[in-house]
Order: structure tokens, then sequence, then C-alpha cells
């Protein structure tokens, strides 16, 4: 049974089934040949699976994220970040990572965090003298701390899915997101020294103060989110729409860069985009049920138990295969796909459940800019207005430097877990 709907669910995606619908039809699949259970059990799997208060938060924080976009908060970032490291050779580059790091801190998209850095780095780069392709992989690379650094709609789908304390996982979020992104900075600054790039950018640099003030509002909407969360003001979901209504008000009476003219765009974006995730929840909601029905949990658990002698090389295999998995599967169905059936093994093996949640998001955040299927990738190459190919052979040194930090945040728990540990 397990092997015929996962051949049903790669025969699908090979014929460019849209996701969603591609786990629907191999949930109906198994359950019409297998089983006696009726058809009618996956839609109201499926309508189970979306009636859930944490998953309230998606749509909300993909919203904010659209209203960042057009709201000028990302000029003023790029601003601030740039009065920070763009004194450096390379410091263009590294406004990137330093602004993608920002904009994660609100948007909890790595897309939406691409399309609205990239828009104004991309060309600011090129004109600087950076190859194009160079300057779209920076971007694309950078923009995964977008799903890292919490809010993160992919740590919410994880939490809801494997029944793991979201504020947690936030809090895991942090430690891995700082990791890397100082690790871009310094593998930037090396590249640009090497090939000689990035020479003149001190010349564009604001000077801190100025910059920090014009930057001030947009800079405290992460602190709201954040802290509220921590501080137990509200939980993640009533923070999003906290999200929603700050950003409304910057981009409406502070900044004036929205009218009502371009609200009906900007939730049509919101909700289509909102739409495609939550179809896909509810329809790997309805394979889960399936696969939890043919005892696949329980079969891969006992053999992961026999075939690994610890946890050290259990992860190395889990990285291996997610790797893999996030070149292929777009991000949110990897999670609800896998997480409920290695969540489990893993806590058998003694990994704590919210370090086991960072590894999972990292590893999937990773494939969203690697190659074959790297929506980052297309995102940045579109904004550059490039064949994606050509970004191809400038990805080895920031995969190389994930990868690394990969290793860190797998091996070394307290990068993800310390600050949870302080605070609970």
């Amino acid at each position: 049974m397990n092997f015929a709907i996962g051949s049903v669910l790669v025969g699908l995606f090979a014929l460019s089934i849209p996701i969603a619908v591609a786990i629907a039809l191999a949930a109906a699949a198994g359950l019409y040949f297998f089983t006696s259970v009726p058809l009618q059990v996956v839609p109201q799997r499926m309508f189970v699976g979306l009636d859930s208060f944490p998953l309230m938060a998606v749509p909300f924080f993909i919203l904010a994220g659209n209203i960042m976009s057009n709201g000028g908060i990302a000029a003023r970032m790029v601003e601030f970040a740039r009065s920070l490291v763009g004194g450096i050779q390379g410091g263009l580059a590294c406004t990137c990572v330093v602004t993608c790091m920002l904009f994660a801190a609100i948007s909890g998209s790595s897309v939406a965090t691409t399309f609205a850095i990239g828009a104004i780095l991309i060309p600011a780069m090129v004109q600087r003298g950076y190859p194009p392709p160079m300057a779209a992989s920076v971007q694309a690379s950078s923009a995964e701390l977008g799903i890292i650094i919490p809010p993160s709609v992919p740590l919410i789908l994880y939490g809801v899915s494997t029944e793991t304390s979201i504020t947690q996982l936030f809090m895991a979020g942090f430690g891995p997101g700082l990791l890397i992104g100082a690790a871009l900075i310094l593998m930037i600054a090396i590249w640009c020294r090497v090939k000689g790039y990035g020479t003149r950018d001190g010349e564009l640099r604001s000077p801190i103060w100025p910059a920090f003030r014009r930057a001030f509002l947009a800079l405290l909407m992460p602190v709201i989110i954040i802290g509220g969360i921590y501080g137990g003001v509200f939980t993640p979901t009533e923070a999003s729409a906290v999200a929603v209504a700050y950003g409304l008000f910057l981009g409406m009476a502070v900044y004036r860069t929205i009218s009502l003219q371009d609200l009906p765009r900007i939730f049509r974006e919101s909700a289509m985009s909102a739409g495609a995730v939550m179809l896909i929840i509810a329809a790997a909601s309805a394979l889960s049920f399936v696969i939890g029905r043919s005892g696949l949990a329980s079969d891969i658990g006992a053999w992961a138990q026999s075939a690994f002698d610890n946890r050290y090389t259990f992860l190395l295999a889990i990285n291996m295969l997610l790797l893999v998995v996030g070149m292929f599967i777009e991000t949110s169905a990897a999670i609800l796909i896998l997480a409920p059936i290695l969540a489990p093994i893993a806590i058998g093996f003694g990994i704590d459940p919210v370090h086991f949640g960072i590894i999972i998001v990292v590893n999937l955040a990773l494939g969203m800019f690697t190659p074959p299927l790297g929506v980052n990738l297309f995102a940045a190459a579109q904004v550059a207005k490039l064949p994606v190919e050509q970004l191809f052979r400038y990805l080895l040194p920031p995969v190389l430097t994930i990868i690394t930090c990969l290793m860190l945040i797998t091996y070394v728990p307290s990068i993800s877990l310390l600050l949870r540990d302080l605070l609970y």
C-alpha cells in the first residue's frame, strides 16, 4: 500500500500536477484500492486538517509580508542595513543578507523576502559591477532566512503537524538564523575580496543614526511581534493579526505608500498565496490519515531503530534525505507529509522535537534555492531577468556555507535550544 501511494504521488509530481491535487489524489487512491473506508473521508479529513486555530497565522503572515513589500518598509530596512555593513568591500551584497534577516522577522516567507528585497538590491548590485547571476544567487540564498528566523510559516506547520509548541519553535529559530546570516556575510566578504567585487560599495553608505531614525518604526515591527509572543502578550496567531494591523498603519497612515486603491490587489495576491498553502495543508492532512492507517510510521520507526546505532548516524541520514526532498518537493508539503512520520522516530532516539523541527526547516530552506525546483532561485532569476541556469555556478559558495551551518545546527543542539532553555 505505502509503495503504491508513494508511486502514485511521485508519478503525479512528474506529470506536473499541482502539488495539492497530487497529494489529495494519492490519498484517495490509497483509500479506494487498499481500504474499505469510503472516499467521503478525504474531504472530511481535509476539513479537519484546516480546523486549527494556529493555522490562522499562515494567511495573516502572508498578508503582512505583502503589506511590507508594498508599504515602503523594505526600502527603509535596506537603507538601515546598508548603514551597518555597507562600508566593507562587498558591503552591498552583505546588505542583502542583513536586510533579509530583518525582513524575515516580519514576513515568515522566503519568496516574499526574495521579491521585496531583490527588487531593490539586485539592480543596485548589478549597477555597482556585480555579475547579475551572482547578485541573484546572493539574494536567493539570503532569502532562505525568511523561513528560519521567526515568525516562520514552515515552523508553524511543523508545530501544528507534530503538536510541538510554536512559541518554542520560534525561540529556537533565532540561533540558527543568526548563525547562517553571519556565515553568509563572512562568505560574501571573502568571495568579493578574492574576485574584486564591491570595491566601491562604501560610496552608497548612509550614516547609521539618520538611517536608523528613518527605519525606526519599521524596525519596531519585529520587536512588537516577537516581544509580544515571548512576553505572553499574545499568541503567535494573534501576533500575525497584529503584524497586519501595524503594517497597514505604517503603510497607509505614516509612510502613505499604500492607498485604498492598492488594498484589493494586496488582498487578492495574499489570498491566492495563502489559498495555495492551505490547500496543500488540507490535502496533506488527508494523506497523513491514509498513511496512519497503513502503519507506515511504526514500520519506519522499527526499521530506523534497527538500521541506525545512535542518533548521530540517524541525523546524518535524515539530513541527506531532506536535502534531496527539499530539491524536489515544495516545503509546506514536505513538512506536512514527513514531519508526523519522522518526529516520533527522532524522539525515540532522544532528539528534542523542537531541535528536530529546526533541522527539518533548515534542510528544506536549502532546497528552496537549489536546482531543479528551488522557488527562491526562480523568483530571484525573475527579478534579475535572467535564465535560471545562469545562476547555477554561482550557487556553490552559499550552498557549501549553509551545509556547514546545517551540520553545526544538527550536532550542536544548544545553537537552537539555548534561548528556549533559558526562558523555560
